[in-house]
C-alpha cells in the first residue's frame, strides 16, 4: 500500500492494526498526514499501544470487519473492533482518498452511536443546508429552524480548537448537534457550520494560520446570512462558542458589532500553550499509560519557546506545541479573551462544567469572573457534573469517559434557551 495511491479505507484500518501488532510503529508514523505527523510519533504510537493493548488487554486475539462512514472533505471514519485476550476495544481511523490518516484514535468497545436526546422535539424544528462565506474557502452548514412564522432569535454555533465538523463529532458524540437541536426545539435558529480546517486541512500547515482567520471570517459571515434570513429576528442573533470558540467568541464581536450578545461555553481564558501543559501533566497523573514523561517534557520545552522573548514569525512549528506555526501561536499570545470581552457593550453568559480539565474552574472561569463578574449583564453558572462537553458524570474526569454515547447536560440547552430568549435585541431588520 503506497500513500496517495486509490485505497480502500478499511483495508488502511486493518493495515495499521497489523502492523501495530507486528510492532511496526515507524511505518504507521509514514501513513500519518503531515498536520497529525506533526504531534505524533512512531514512539508515541508505541508506547500507547503497549499502554492500551497489550499491558491492560492482554494483546490483541482476534479482528473484527471494519465498519466505515463518511466523514466529510473526502475523508473516511473507519472502525475496526479488536478482540484482545482481556477484553474488546476499537481503533477508530481517520483515512483520506490516498490513505493518509487524518485521525487515529483507541476506543472502548460498544461505545455506540449518536442517538436523539430526550429533550429534542424533532416536529419543532426542520434544517436546511446552507454555504458560509464564498470563494474556494468556503464552507457547509445547516441550519435548524423553528417551524412557525417567527421572527425566531438565533445562534451561531462555534466549536473548539482543531478540525472539528458543525456537530463536534467526538467518536460516537455530537455536542454541538445535541445542543442545536435542543435549542432550535425551543424556539431557537442555529447556524453551525464545518470548520475551515476541517473542510481544508492543508490550512493548518500553512505560514500565515492564525485562531482569527480559522474563526472570524466565518463566523462573521455566519451572522450576516442569518440577519439576511426572513424567519430570523436580525436584531437577535448572538454567539454561542464552546471551548476555543468561546474564547474567540469576544473577538469575534467586536469584530461584528451587530451580535446581541455572547454565550462561552467552557471558554479558556489561560494562554493555550500553558493550559496544555497543565492538561497533559494532568493526564499524566490520571492516565499514566496514555502520556509518557517523554511526551511531557517535550510540550513543556515546546511551551517554553513560545514564551521565549526570541519567539518570532521564523520560529519552526517544529519547535512549537502541536506543529502549529508561529503566525498561530503569536496571534494567540497577542489575545486577551477577558480585556476583549469587557470592552463589548453586550449581555453575555458564561458557563463552566465543575469536572472539566481541558478548561478549569481555577484556571479559566477565574478569568471571565474577575473581569466580568461585577456586571449585571453578564451571568456566571457552574454545572458541577459536567466534564468538557458539559457531559454529566462522576468522579474524576478522564479521557475514557468520552468514549460512550451520550448528551449535552439538558440543563445546560434549557438554560442557554432561556437566556437566549430573555435578551431583547435591537429590534431592526436589516436590508
Amino acid at each position: 500500500m503506497g500513500v496517495g495511491e486509490a485505497v480502500e479505507p478499511g483495508a488502511v484500518a486493518v493495515s495499521v492494526v497489523e502492523m501495530a501488532g507486528a510492532g511496526r510503529f515507524e511505518e504507521i508514523e509514514q501513513l500519518l498526514a503531515p498536520s497529525l505527523r506533526a504531534v505524533v510519533s512512531a514512539r508515541l504510537l508505541q508506547e500507547a499501544w503497549h499502554g492500551e493493548v497489550v499491558a491492560k488487554r492482554g494483546g490483541v486475539a482476534g479482528v473484527g470487519r471494519p465498519v466505515s462512514e463518511g466523514a466529510g472533505a473526502g475523508l473516511v471514519r473507519v472502525s475496526v473492533p479488536i478482540d484482545c485476550r482481556e477484553g474488546e476495544f476499537a481503533l477508530v481511523v481517520v483515512v483520506d482518498e490516498g490513505g493518509s490518516l487524518h485521525g487515529l484514535q483507541l476506543a472502548a468497545a460498544g461505545t455506540g452511536a449518536w442517538t436523539m436526546p430526550s429533550y429534542v422535539e424533532p416536529e419543532r424544528f426542520f434544517e436546511q443546508d446552507v454555504t458560509v462565506a464564498a470563494g474556494t474557502h468556503a464552507v457547509p452548514g445547516t441550519l435548524s429552524l423553528p417551524h412557525g412564522e417567527g421572527p425566531w432569535p438565533a445562534v451561531v454555533v462555534l466549536s473548539g480548537g482543531g478540525p472539528f465538523d458543525r456537530d463536534e463529532t467526538s467518536g460516537p458524540n455530537k455536542p454541538l448537534k445535541d445542543l442545536a437541536w435542543g435549542l432550535a426545539s425551543r424556539g431557537v435558529a442555529v447556524l453551525r457550520f464545518d470548520k475551515v480546517t476541517y473542510t481544508h486541512r492543508e490550512m493548518m500547515t500553512a505560514s500565515d494560520f492564525t485562531m482569527t482567520g480559522e474563526y472570524v471570517p466565518y463566523a462573521v459571515a455566519a451572522v450576516r446570512l442569518l440577519q439576511g434570513r426572513p424567519e430570523v429576528d436580525a436584531g437577535r442573533v448572538f454567539l454561542v462558542g464552546h471551548s476555543m470558540g468561546g474564547k474567540v467568541a469576544p473577538r469575534v464581536a467586536a469584530e461584528e458589532s451587530s451580535v446581541a450578545g455572547l454565550v462561552i461555553m467552557a471558554g479558556d481564558t489561560q494562554p493555550m500553550h500553558r493550559a496544555a501543559v497543565r492538561v497533559v501533566r494532568y493526564l499524566a497523573r490520571v492516565s499514566p499509560g496514555m502520556v509518557p514523561e517523554a511526551a511531557v517534557e517535550g510540550l513543556v520545552g515546546q511551551a517554553a519557546v513560545v514564551d521565549s522573548p526570541d519567539f518570532s514569525l521564523s520560529t519552526p512549528a517544529t519547535e512549537l506545541p502541536f506543529g502549529l506555526p508561529a503566525s498561530y501561536w503569536l496571534d494567540l499570545r497577542d489575545y486577551d479573551p477577558v480585556a476583549t470581552a469587557a470592552g463589548l457593550d453586550k449581555p453575555m453568559f458564561i458557563l463552566q462544567g465543575g469536572r472539566d480539565y481541558q478548561v478549569t474552574v481555577a484556571d479559566d472561569l477565574s478569568g471571565w469572573r474577575a473581569g466580568l463578574g461585577h456586571r449585571s449583564d453578564v451571568t456566571i453558572r457552574v454545572y458541577d457534573a459536567d466534564n468538557h462537553l458539559f457531559f454529566p458524570g462522576e468522579g474524576v474526569s478522564t479521557p475514557e469517559e468520552y468514549e460512550a454515547a451520550q448528551h449535552v447536560d439538558p440543563a445546560v440547552v434549557e438554560d442557554v434557551a432561556e437566556w437566549v430568549a430573555a435578551v431583547r435585541g435591537a429590534g431592526v431588520r436589516l436590508s
